[in-house]
């Protein structure tokens, strides 16, 4: 019992020996950062065509997933992601459907605007 009391309480207050050896490493406010690249989330519209395979249609979200092939034209390698699509065009495809299509993508956010049937 004693034995684990002590070991207990030396891993409690380990942090707070510590503590102290942080003296004088303040972080300064001033530190200059112009020169350092601030990368930005990309805001900007971008179209796109790609092929895939539909997985899953969502008529009350709007929605349809596609396991799509590489899109060279925005450096995606091929995943399985939801796309934004109109009723008519989700009237269009069944589950495991290839399809050819293109699209915009903002953000997080991809739409369908056109599509055919492979």
């Amino acid at each position: 019992m004693k034995t684990k009391l002590a070991l207990i309480l030396s891993l409690a207050l380990t942090p707070a020996a510590f503590a102290d050896e942080m003296k004088g490493m303040e972080m300064k406010q001033s530190m200059p950062m112009g020169d350092m690249k601030m990368e930005q989330n990309d805001t900007t519209t971008k179209t796109a065509k790609a092929t895939g395979t539909v997985r899953k249609i969502n008529q009350e979200k709007g929605t349809v997933t596609i396991a799509h092939r590489a899109v060279p034209a925005l450096d995606w390698p091929p995943m399985t992601m939801g796309f934004k699509a109109t009723a008519d065009q989700l009237e269009q495809l069944n589950e495991g459907d290839e399809i050819e299509f293109e699209f915009t993508s903002k953000g997080m956010s991809s739409s369908i605007t056109s599509l055919k049937q492979l």
